[in-house]
């Protein structure tokens, strides 16, 4: 039958996962394509974010993961082109590489939804760079107003969040605490000048959750300070300012995107079916229609639960996916019969600061709140990741940061965010609640 080789497009939770599960077969030979040489762990990404953690400790070097794995060899190399029928990739660089079978994990990006300078002038958080990078700008802000206090009157300790989902709605509770850790000492006169906007086009944050859920995380971010703009959208995002749907506008030099997100760009070069997001369809057992040797995982595939519905951007949802891609690959080469994916709800969770947190367990949703659903969290996300010694690492590092309170990463270490221009705007925004200002070209020209 002789050995079968399978091609892996990512290195997300999918990816890993997948290839993890065919390591354990020496008749398959893997190829693990990813444009890094390591796997980031998003749901940690808005820690990296906000000084909590620092890189390394959600950045794992997939060497490491695979050291062991002598059938699974890693090329660091980013795909711009794919050909379903030859179950082939070609990657920037010019290489060409084919499989019996191709895993397309090629993960998500942020959705800009088509907004005026969204994508130009807002930080996404989606990868370990973007963590990185929106670090340096906050920590970069705070200390320019440190230096500088008429800068507050330009919008330098003015974070706006545009989106209330579960991403929005960490990243508001963290940079809240963030904000107001750094802000002691001397720095302590600049508290009153720092404000968090979070801003959601729905009437409720975390709308997936409960009505319950809905109240605690309000009720915890207002607490922390963060204002909440509901039943509103953000309508255009200049260098300087944000214009919002009620016709005010909210003076900011950070504006951190977190309102949606939609598969990576090389999905819309496939001539595939895509459904919300640009995902890929995919049949019951995650191959791709037409191409039953082409399966499509996680982010980057529109999978269907019981109910029809498409199942969530989940960390668990990718890396079961991937692992049952992995099984049935491995059905086929056996001869036996595949299965269809029957995705393990383990529930939905939500950190909304230190000690609160929200959780609703398992399919009939088990609601928790405070330290018992910031302890799930923890459980969940450590099982997650890859390898005893990191689970170890990482959670030593969790409850270090805990009981110190932070500051595990203040480096400045992204000088294009670092350096900012306060003479790089598009003319003199103005206060929030404002009147609407007349429409203008964002800095793509749009």
């Amino acid at each position: 039958m002789g050995t079968k080789h399978v091609v892996i497009v990512g290195g997300g939770f999918a990816g890993v996962g997948c290839a993890q599960q065919l390591a354990r077969n020496r008749e398959v030979r893997v190829t693990l394509l990813d444009q890094h040489n390591y796997h980031q762990f998003q749901p940690l990404l808005y820690q990296v974010a906000t000084a909590q953690l620092a890189p390394e400790n959600v950045g794992f070097s997939l060497g490491r993961i695979f050291h062991k794995s002598t059938n699974v060899d890693i090329k660091r190399t980013e795909v711009d082109a794919v050909d379903p029928k030859a179950r082939s990739v070609g990657t920037k660089e010019g290489q060409v590489y084919q499989g019996d079978f191709l895993v397309l994990a090629a993960g998500a990006q942020a959705n800009f939804l088509g907004i005026p300078g969204a994508e130009t002038n807002s930080f996404p958080l989606y990868s370990l760079v973007d963590a990185e990078r929106l670090r340096s700008r906050l920590l970069a802000l705070f200390e320019e107003a440190d230096r500088e206090p008429e800068l507050i009157k330009q919008g330098a300790l003015n974070v706006v969040i545009v989106g209330g989902g579960a991403t929005g709605t960490e990243v508001a509770g963290a940079v809240a605490d963030m904000l107001h850790s750094v802000a002691t000492g001397k720095h302590e006169d600049l508290v009153k000048a720092t404000h968090v906007y979070l801003v959601e086009h729905g009437p409720t944050l975390l709308a997936p959750f409960s009505a319950k859920a809905h109240d605690y995380a309000s009720k915890v971010l207002q607490r922390g300070g963060v204002v909440l703009k509901l039943n509103t959208d953000v309508k255009e995002v200049h260098p300087d300012h944000v214009v919002l749907s009620d016709g005010g506008t909210i003076k900011s030099r950070c504006v951190i995107w977190g309102a949606g997100l939609k598969a990576a760009t090389v999905a819309s070069n496939l001539g595939l079916p895509q459904g919300h997001g640009g995902r890929i369809e995919v049949e019951p057992d995650l191959s791709v229609k037409g191409f039953p040797n082409v399966y499509a995982v996680g982010d980057f595939a529109n999978i269907a639960g019981k109910d029809g519905k498409a199942l969530p951007q989940l960390g668990s949802v990718a890396q079961q996916s991937g692992r049952w891609a992995a099984k049935n690959i491995l059905a086929d080469i056996a001869g036996t019969p595949r299965t269809p994916f029957h995705y393990h709800d383990k529930g939905i969770m939500a950190m909304i600061g230190r000690n609160a947190a929200v959780a609703e367990v398992g399919e009939h949703r088990h609601e928790l709140e405070g330290v018992a659903a910031y302890s799930m969290w923890l459980g969940v996300h450590i099982a997650l990741l890859s390898g005893l010694r990191v689970k170890v690492e990482t959670f030593v590092d969790w409850v270090w940061n805990y009981f110190s309170k932070g500051g595990e990463s203040m480096l400045l270490d992204r000088s294009d965010v670092a350096r900012i221009n306060w003479h790089d705007d598009d003319g003199d925004a103005q206060g929030l609640d404002a009147k609407p200002m007349p429409p203008k070209k964002d800095a793509a020209g749009r």
